[in-house]
C-alpha cells in the first residue's frame, strides 16, 4: 500500500493529549491546529497550536461532541489529518467515517472496528470466537429489567453491571447481592443513557479479587500486529484508573506472551489498525479475561513509551500514513519501570467532588530525574467544570519498580499545584502505603477503604509546620510590631482546609512570630527568611530551616505545599458557617446536572436518604440528607443544571416527630 503523507494535524480534543498530540505534530514537522471551545479561550493546548478555531460554547454537545464543526474547523484550516485524543469523539465510528468521507487522514482504527468493540455484547461474541477467554455473564436483546435480573439470579452474585455502548468505567455497577440489584441497574442505566445515548446493559460474573491488566497494541494497514507489553491499572476507584504501571508486577514473561498473544488475536479478529488496548481481568491464580477493547491511545499510554522506548503518538501518524510498523515483534523488548499518576481536581476527602478556580502556581514540569509530566495547564489557567477533571499525567521512571515510585513521589513533590484542591496528597499516600508498594493492590481495594475511610482515604490532620508558617505569614510584621498596637500578643482564628482554629500569636522580632496551639502548651518560634525563589518561602521553625511553596489569593487565602501536604489556611470569616453546613439546606457540591430527584415537597425523610442525584464531570454524587425532617420546598428539576452552592433542597427540621 502505497503511503499517504499529510502536513498538517487538527487534533479533535483539549487538555493534555490535545498538547502532546500537537507538539508531536510539530516535531514531526507537520502544521498542529487546535479546536476549542468558547470556556477554552485561553488553554493551554489553544496556545500551543500553529493554527486554532473556535467551534462553539462550553457545553461539550456543542463543542467537541460537534462532528460537523470540528470537520469545519478543518476545511478552514486545511487540515489533512485528524487526530481524535481520547474521550470525546475518538471511539464514535459515525466521527471516523465523516472525517474518511471529507477526504481527511484518519488517525485511528477502521470505523468497522471501532463499532466491533465499542457494542460490549458484540465484542464478547467476536471474542469468544476468536479464542480469547471471556467472564462468564449474559449479554442480549431482552432488556427488560425482569430479564436481567433473573439472568443476574442465574449468574449469581456478586456480578457487574456494564453499559453496552459504555467505556472508561461509566455505566458501570457491582451488585453484591440481589436486594441491590434493581437500584444499581437503574443508576447504570441512567448513566449509560446520559454518557452514551444507549441504556442497554451486559451482566458479568464480578472476580473480588481481580487486578486489571491491559495490554498495548498495535497494527498497520500491511497486516502486521504486535503488542507492546502489559499496563497493570489495578489502583482504580469506582472503575476510574488512579495509578498505572509498566510492566506488571503481577505478570511474568510466559503469562506476558501468552495475554500478548490474545491481545493480538482479539485485534485481528475486527481487523484492527492503529493504537488499541485491549483490557483483561486477571485472577490470583493467573487465569484472565476479556474485559474490553478501547479502539483509541489510552491516557496511560506513557508508561508503555517509558519502558519500550517508544513514541506511540508519532507511530499513529505513520501507520495513518501507509508506513509499516517501526519494530516486529522480536524487537520489542522492556526495560525497567514506568508508573503514572493522574492528576485531577478534585477533593479526595470530600467524596472526590470536582473543584474549580484559578491555578496560582504550576509549572507543568518535573525537576527529578526520570520523571515525566504530560500537563494540559499552567499558573494563571483557569480549572472550569465542563470537562473532566484530569489537569495532568506524572509519571516517575527507574531501573526497578522501587525507583519508578520514587521518582513518581518526587515529581509529585516537587511542582505542586496551588490554587485549585487536587489529588496530590491522596495519591502520595497511596503510594507510601504497603499494599501498593508490595504491588498487590487489587481493582476493589480503593473502594473497599473508600468505606472504610481507611489507607489513602484517611483525611490527615493539617501539617502543624505549615499551619505555623501560614500564621506567620499572615500574621508577623517585618518591622516587629503588634498587630493591635496595644497588646503583646493575640489570637488569630483561622479555617484550615475548612476546619476552624485559633492560634496564639506572639510577634518577637522583625519577621517573626511564636505560635501556641489550643491543644498544645509549648508554642514554636517561626522566622520567616525570606523567598528564594518565586513561591518558594524559606523559614526557620523552633531551630530547623524549610522551605515552602507559598501561593496567596485573591481573596488572601494562603495555598500552601509542604511534604507531602497542601494546604489552604485563611483568617477565618466573621460571618460564621455558610449554608452547605446547614442542616436543613442542601447545596450543589458543584456545577453540573442534576440527574434524579427522589423527593418532593412534603416527603419526610431520614438522615442518610438518598434526596437528589448530580453529575459532573464524569462522576454521580447523591445528595443526602444529614438529619431527619420534612421537605420543605425542592429548587431543581431533573434533567436540569445547578450552579455550585445553589441550594437545591430545603428542609423544615421542626416538624419532624
Amino acid at each position: 500500500m502505497a503511503e499517504t503523507a499529510f502536513k498538517s494535524v487538527l487534533v479533535a480534543n483539549r487538555g493534555e493529549i490535545a498538547v502532546r498530540v500537537l507538539n508531536e505534530a510539530r516535531e514531526s514537522g507537520r502544521t498542529a491546529i487546535a479546536i476549542y471551545s468558547e470556556a477554552d479561550a485561553g488553554a493551554l493546548h489553544v496556545r500551543e497550536a500553529d493554527l486554532a478555531v473556535c467551534i462553539g460554547p462550553a457545553l461539550a454537545s456543542e463543542s467537541y461532541l460537534n462532528i460537523e464543526a470540528v470537520l469545519d474547523a478543518a476545511r478552514k484550516t486545511g487540515a489533512e489529518a485528524i487526530h481524535p485524543g481520547y474521550g470525546f469523539l475518538s471511539e464514535n465510528a459515525a466521527f471516523a467515517r465523516a472525517v474518511i468521507k471529507a477526504g481527511l487522514v484518519w488517525i485511528g482504527p477502521p470505523p468497522e472496528a471501532i463499532d466491533a468493540m465499542g457494542d460490549k455484547a458484540r465484542a464478547k461474541e467476536l471474542m469468544i470466537k476468536a479464542g480469547v477467554p471471556t467472564l462468564p455473564g449474559w449479554q442480549g436483546a431482552d432488556q427488560s429489567d425482569a430479564n436481567l435480573k433473573a439472568e443476574a439470579d442465574t449468574i449469581g452474585y456478586p456480578l457487574l453491571i456494564k453499559a453496552v455502548a459504555g467505556g472508561g468505567g461509566r455505566g458501570m455497577r457491582i451488585v453484591r447481592q440481589a436486594s441491590e440489584f434493581d437500584e444499581a441497574l437503574a443508576s447504570a442505566r441512567r448513566e449509560a443513557k446520559s454518557a452514551f445515548g444507549d441504556d442497554a446493559v451486559l451482566i458479568e460474573k464480578f472476580v473480588e479479587r481481580g487486578r486489571h491488566v491491559e495490554i498495548q497494541v498495535f497494527a498497520d494497514q500491511h497486516g502486521n500486529t504486535i503488542h507492546l507489553g502489559e499496563r497493570d491499572c489495578s489502583a482504580q476507584r469506582r472503575r476510574q484508573k488512579v495509578i498505572e504501571e509498566a510492566p506488571s508486577p503481577a505478570v511474568d514473561p510466559e503469562l506476558r506472551a501468552k495475554m500478548g498473544a490474545d491481545a493480538v488475536a482479539a485485534a485481528k479478529a475486527v481487523g484492527y489498525v492503529g493504537a488499541g488496548t485491549v483490557e483483561f481481568l486477571l485472577e490470583e491464580g493467573g487465569g484472565y479475561y476479556f474485559l474490553e477493547m478501547n479502539t483509541r491511545l489510552q491516557v496511560e499510554h506513557p508508561v508503555t513509551e517509558e519502558v519500550t522506548g517508544t513514541n506511540l503518538v508519532q507511530w499513529q501518524f505513520e501507520v495513518a500514513s501507509g508506513a509499516p510498523l517501526p519494530l516486529s515483534q522480536d524487537e520489542v523488548s522492556l526495560d525497567g519501570w514506568a508508573i503514572e499518576a493522574r492528576l485531577y481536581a478534585e477533593d479526595p476527602y470530600n467524596g472526590f467532588a470536582p473543584q474549580s478556580g484559578l491555578i496560582l502556581s504550576y509549572d507543568g514540569d518535573v525537576s527529578s530525574a526520570g520523571g515525566r509530566v504530560d500537563a494540559g495547564v499552567e499558573t494563571g489557567g483557569r480549572i472550569g467544570t465542563d470537562y473532566d477533571p484530569m489537569v495532568s499525567k506524572v509519571i516517575g521512571t527507574g531501573a526497578s519498580r522501587a525507583e519508578a515510585i520514587a521518582s513518581l513521589r518526587a515529581a509529585l513533590m516537587d511542582d505542586p499545584l496551588l490554587g485549585v484542591t487536587t489529588n496530590r496528597d491522596f495519591l502520595l499516600a497511596l503510594l507510601d502505603g504497603e499494599p501498593f508498594r508490595k504491588g498487590e493492590i487489587c481493582t476493589a481495594d480503593l473502594d473497599l477503604w473508600a468505606e472504610e475511610g481507611a489507607g489513602p482515604f484517611a483525611k490527615p490532620d493539617a501539617d502543624r509546620r505549615a499551619v505555623a508558617l501560614g500564621a506567620a505569614l499572615l500574621g508577623a510584621a517585618p518591622q516587629g510590631v503588634i498587630r493591635s498596637g496595644s497588646v503583646s500578643r493575640f489570637d488569630l482564628p483561622l479555617t484550615v482546609n475548612g476546619d476552624a482554629l485559633t492560634v496564639r500569636l506572639e510577634q518577637t522580632g522583625p519577621d517573626a512570630v511564636s505560635v501556641g496551639f489550643e491543644t498544645e502548651d509549648a508554642s514554636s518560634a517561626v522566622a520567616l527568611l525570606g523567598e528564594e525563589t518565586p513561591g518558594e518561602i524559606a523559614f526557620r521553625l523552633d531551630g530547623v530551616d524549610a522551605r515552602a511553596r507559598v501561593a496567596r489569593a485573591t481573596d488572601g487565602a494562603l495555598h500552601i505545599a509542604l511534604g507531602a501536604q497542601i494546604i489552604v489556611l485563611e483568617e477565618a470569616s466573621p460571618w460564621g458557617a455558610d449554608a452547605a453546613s446547614d442542616p436543613s439546606k442542601i447545596t450543589a457540591p458543584v456545577s453540573g446536572a442534576v440527574v434524579a430527584v427522589n423527593v418532593e415537597p412534603g416527603d419526610r425523610v431520614k438522615a442518610g436518604d438518598v434526596l437528589m442525584v448530580m453529575e459532573a464531570m464524569k462522576m454521580e454524587m447523591r445528595l443526602t440528607a444529614q438529619a431527619d425532617g420534612v421537605v420543605a420546598a425542592v429548587n431543581a428539576q431533573q434533567g436540569g443544571q445547578a450552579a455550585n452552592g445553589a441550594v437545591l433542597i430545603e428542609l423544615d427540621m421542626e416538624t419532624q416527630e
